[in-house]
């Protein structure tokens, strides 16, 4: 278990060191917030939705369809289970400060963080997996957590429907239930495109740190709470009730993970977005990428424990 730990350890630090990279990048004035924005733009509309597709097997058969389907539904009871965990918190704070704080607890990293972890601790095959976590967790943000920053109306179907990680797993979902497989000189521009995500997703969220103020941000006990229930109690509680459900180890080990990024960059996005309080929902994400180094590779090594 020891030798497992160091070796996910590893593979965190190598992500981290290229959040450090960007971090850098960012202190010296070598990456600014336009072009952060920009480096994010990019990674939403192309390198996450290339990523999503390559991440969907080539071939399948009943059993993969089942299975895609217990994961799918697995996500959707987990995300429930978050919902009714996160609803009695921070009830004392004003809204404006509730409602990111309970969105950032509920609402990881899937996509920048989740994508790149899962590839270098489980491996290409569980991308699969990963691509059907985005799109129920992209279908319970934008309308449960639309909804908890900026009420009823603050929901979208076209929002749903139009987002590039929905759009790419529509895709990638279709080509492999058709067998259907790119043309050579397209492939390679998707490998190409994909093998951009790990590299710049963990560069933007890098650079997005830097313009934190971490030393205010290590002297809020509320983001303690936020970030506590966020990086152990989520995936603590994923693994617990998906642990009956016999489910694919790949599949246990991917969810389980997943569950336990950190604070969605959506956070502080909606809390812009909706009026909400933006300096503290930018506090919470980059507080909660700083915890995860330590605690992913305990829940890592945790749920393959678990699953055997």
């Amino acid at each position: 278990m020891a030798e497992r730990f160091w070796v996910v350890l590893s593979q965190v630090a190598t992500l981290f060191m290229l959040m450090g990279v960007g971090y850098a990048l960012a202190k010296v004035s070598k990456i600014s917030p336009a072009g952060t924005r920009e480096m994010s733009g990019l990674l939403m509309a192309v390198a996450i939705p290339c990523a999503i597709i390559n991440g969907f097997p080539k071939e399948w058969d009943l059993g993969t369809l089942g299975m895609l389907g217990m994961a799918a539904v697995a996500v959707a009871v987990s995300y429930l289970l978050g919902v009714l965990v996160t609803l009695p918190l921070f009830r004392k704070e004003g809204s404006s400060l509730r409602a990111p704080l309970r969105f950032g607890s509920m609402y990881g990293n899937v996509g920048f963080m989740g994508l790149p972890l899962v590839a270098a601790v489980v491996g290409q095959e569980a991308l699969v997996f990963v691509s059907i976590t985005i799109i129920v967790c992209n279908v319970f943000a934008f309308t449960h957590g639309a909804m908890l920053m900026g009420g009823r109306e603050a929901v979208s179907v076209k929002k749903i429907l139009l987002n590039p990680a929905i759009v790419g797993s529509f895709i990638g979902f279709a080509l492999f239930l058709l067998r259907v497989e790119l043309p050579g000189p397209v492939q390679s521009t998707v490998n190409h495109i994909a093998n951009l995500n790990t590299p710049l997703a963990m560069m933007v969220i890098g650079a997005q740190m830097s313009r934190a103020d971490l030393l205010r941000t290590f002297r809020e006990s509320k983001l303690y709470l936020a970030a506590a229930v966020k990086l152990l109690a989520m995936p603590l509680l994923t693994a617990a009730v998906l642990l009956p459900l016999g489910l694919d180890r790949t599949c246990y080990l991917t969810l389980v993970i997943l569950a336990g990024t950190p604070a969605a960059g959506l956070t502080s996005m909606f809390a812009e977005q909706y009026d909400r309080d933006t300096a503290r929902a930018a506090q919470l994400v980059s507080f909660s990428h700083l915890l995860s180094a330590l605690t992913l590779p305990v829940m890592a090594v945790l749920a393959e424990t678990l699953a055997g």
